[in-house]
C-alpha cells in the first residue's frame, strides 16, 4: 500500500506525537483566498466580502472561507476572482511568499511558479516596481501561470518557460530575492488530492529530494550577494525538508540559515524537527513546519541569506543605468523586427518544433485563430507606437510617457530585463495592436491599468450588469455621454468604486463583451451573487 511507507516513517520519527500532529481539525481540506494588495487591503476586503471569512494565521492577506456544503464556495465564478481581487488557494499555501520580505523595486524570482498563487503575492509586495520573474518548466502550466498573473493585474512580470539551469546560466547573481517552492512528494496534499496518496512511495521521495537539490543549487547561483532565498515544500519528508536545507548549507558555505519568521511580525506553525536532518548540523528552531493539527495541509519553510552587501534599490519612478540600457535594447529590437507583425523569424529547434506540433493539433481541434501578427497587417512599428500614444493620450494619459516597444505585432510596455536566450512568454504588458486601421486594446491593459482609465463608469457589486457581463451578455452604459456609445473610437470602463471589480470598454453597443477591464477603486455592497 502506498501509505504504509509514509505512516511507518512518520510514526518512527514522531512516536506518540503522530496521532496528535496529524489530527486535522476538519475532515476535508480548508478552502481559502489570498487578497492582492494591488486591489485592496485585507481589512477592506474582510469588511465587504459577501461570503463568510476567518482570518488565516499563515498570512495577513489570507482568509479561510467557511461555507455550508449546500452553499459551496465557487471562487472561479465570483466577480472578485475575475477582477483579480483574490487568489483562491488552501490557506497555508500563502505562508511562504511573505517570508521573503520583498520590497518595491527589487528583482524577484519565483523559480517554480505555476499556477501563480505565490507569484501573485510577490507581485503585490512589489507594488508594480522592480521586476518579478515567474518561471515554470512545464509549458502548459506556464500558460496557466501567465493567464493568472494577467488576471491579477500584474504589470511588471516576466513569465518564463525554462529550466532552472538555463536561468542560472543566463542570470548569475541577478536577483535580490528568490522563492523555491520546490516540486515535492506532496505528502501535505494527501487529503486534498487522492492521486498524491496513490503515487506516493519511497522512490518518489528520493527523486524529489534530488530534483530539489538541483533547483536549490541553481537558485543559489542566481541570487545576488546579500540576497535572500526561501525554500518551501508541501511535504513532511525529511530528505526534502530539514535534510535538504542541511545538505544545501554543507554545499554552500556562503549561505547562512536565518529565522524563517524574521521578515514578518507574526508567527505560525512549529519549529523544525532535529531528527530529520540526516545527521547534518542544522538549527531547526529557525525553520518552520505546518502540521495538519494546526489548520494547514502540511508545509515546510526555510530562509537562507547569501553573504555580501545587498544592492541599493532605485528610487520610485527611476531606473538604474543598466535598466535603462535594457529598455533601450528592447526598443532597438522592436525597431529591427521584420515581417507583418514586426516579429523576426526564429531558427527552429527541438523545443519550437514540439510547440509547433502542439499548436497544429490544437488548431485542428479548435479551429485556427488569427494571430496578432495577421491582425496587425502591414502596420510598421512606428505606426503602432503612434497609434498607441494617441489612444493612451485620450484614455490612459498616465501611461503616455512610459517606455513602449513593438513586439510580435503588438505594443508592449516592457519591464527592465536584459536580453537573453531564455524562452519568454511575456515580459511586461501587451497593451494592444493596430487592427483595420485603429488601435484595439488588449485585456491585460485593463487588468493592469484599468484604474488609470479616465473614462469609466463605476458599478456597485449588486448592479445587475456585473451578472450580465460575467454571463457573456452585452452591458449598457448609463452615465457615459450618449455620443460615446456611437463612436467606434470611444471607450469607457465600468468600475466598482474603491475596490477592483469589473470594467467593460464601451466601444459600440454591439462591440462590448470582448474586453474586460479591472480597476483598483471600489466599494462593495455585500450582496451575494451566484453565477
Amino acid at each position: 500500500m502506498p501509505m504504509e511507507y509514509f505512516e511507518q516513517r512518520e510514526r518512527a520519527l514522531l512516536g506518540d506525537r503522530f496521532d496528535v500532529l496529524y489530527a486535522a481539525p476538519q475532515e476535508t481540506a480548508e478552502r481559502g483566498v489570498t487578497v492582492s494588495a494591488l486591489r485592496s487591503s485585507p481589512e477592506q476586503f474582510a469588511a465587504k466580502a459577501d461570503f463568510p471569512l476567518e482570518a488565516s494565521p499563515f498570512c495577513k492577506a489570507a482568509f479561510v472561507v467557511h461555507q455550508p456544503d449546500d452553499l459551496k464556495f465557487r471562487p472561479g465564478r465570483h466577480p472578485y476572482h475575475h477582477a483579480g481581487v483574490f487568489y483562491s488557494q488552501e490557506p497555508s499555501a500563502s505562508s511562504a511568499a511573505p517570508l521573503l520580505g520583498v520590497q518595491p523595486g527589487m528583482r524577484v524570482l519565483d523559480m517554480c511558479a505555476a499556477p501563480g498563487g505565490k507569484s501573485s503575492q510577490l507581485a503585490a509586495a512589489l507594488q508594480g516596481r522592480g521586476v518579478l520573474v515567474s518561471n515554470e518548466y512545464v509549458a502548459a502550466r506556464a500558460d496557466i501561470l501567465k493567464s493568472n498573473l494577467e488576471r491579477m493585474g500584474v504589470s511588471n512580470a516576466v513569465v518564463l518557460n525554462e529550466t532552472p539551469a538555463r536561468i542560472a546560466d543566463a542570470l548569475p547573481e541577478f536577483f535580490d530575492r528568490v522563492l523555491v517552492d520546490a516540486p515535492c512528494s506532496g505528502e501535505g496534499m494527501f487529503r486534498k488530492e487522492p492521486v498524491a496518496r496513490q503515487q506516493h512511495c519511497e522512490a518518489l521521495v528520493k527523486q524529489c529530494a534530488e530534483l530539489g537539490a538541483e533547483i536549490l543549487d541553481c537558485a543559489a547561483a542566481v541570487l545576488a550577494p546579500g540576497g535572500q532565498l526561501v525554500y518551501s515544500t508541501c511535504t513532511f519528508a525529511p530528505e526534502e525538508d530539514e535534510g535538504q536545507v542541511a545538505a544545501f548549507l554543507q554545499r554552500h558555505p556562503e549561505f547562512t540559515l536565518a529565522d524563517a519568521l524574521g521578515n514578518v511580525d507574526y508567527t505560525f506553525g512549529s519549529e523544525g524537527e532535529a531528527n530529520r536532518t540526516g545527521g547534518l548540523p542544522l538549527d531547526v528552531s529557525k525553520v518552520r513546519r505546518i502540521w495538519p493539527c494546526q489548520g494547514g495541509e502540511g508545509h515546510f519553510m526555510a530562509r537562507l541569506v547569501k553573504a555580501g552587501t545587498p544592492r541599493v534599490l532605485p528610487a520610485e519612478g527611476e531606473y538604474t543605468a543598466e535598466e535603462q540600457l535594457w529598455l533601450a535594447a528592447a526598443e532597438a529590437a522592436g525597431k529591427k523586427a521584420k515581417g507583418k507583425g514586426g516579429k523576426p523569424a526564429k531558427t527552429p529547434d527541438a523545443r519550437s518544433a514540439r510547440r509547433e506540433n502542439a499548436r497544429a493539433c490544437r488548431e485542428a481541434v479548435q479551429g485556427e485563430k488569427r494571430s496578432r501578427e495577421a491582425q496587425a497587417g502591414e502596420t510598421s512599428p512606428a505606426q503602432s507606437l503612434a497609434a498607441w500614444h494617441a489612444f493612451a493620450g485620450q484614455y490612459f494619459p498616465a501611461l503616455v510617457d512610459r517606455p513602449a516597444v513593438v513586439h510580435g505585432g503588438g505594443v508592449l510596455l516592457p519591464v527592465p530585463f536584459p536580453q537573453t536566450n531564455l524562452h519568454v512568454l511575456r515580459a511586461g504588458v501587451f497593451v494592444g495592436s493596430v487592427q483595420k486601421g485603429r488601435f484595439v486594446p488588449e485585456h491585460h491593459l485593463f487588468t493592469a491599468f484599468g484604474a488609470q482609465c479616465v473614462n469609466r463608469e463605476e458599478l456597485t457589486l449588486d448592479d445587475p450588469r456585473c451578472v450580465e457581463y460575467l454571463s457573456g451578455r452585452e452591458c449598457a452604459s448609463f452615465s457615459i455621454p450618449q455620443s460615446f456609445t456611437k463612436t467606434a473610437s470611444s471607450i469607457s470602463c465600468f468600475a466598482v468604486p474603491r475596490f477592483s471589480l469589473i470594467q467593460i470598454p464601451l466601444i459600440t453597443p454591439t462591440f462590448v463583451v470582448p474586453f474586460l477591464l479591472c480597476c483598483i477603486l471600489l466599494t462593495l455592497s455585500g450582496a451575494t451573487h451566484q453565477f
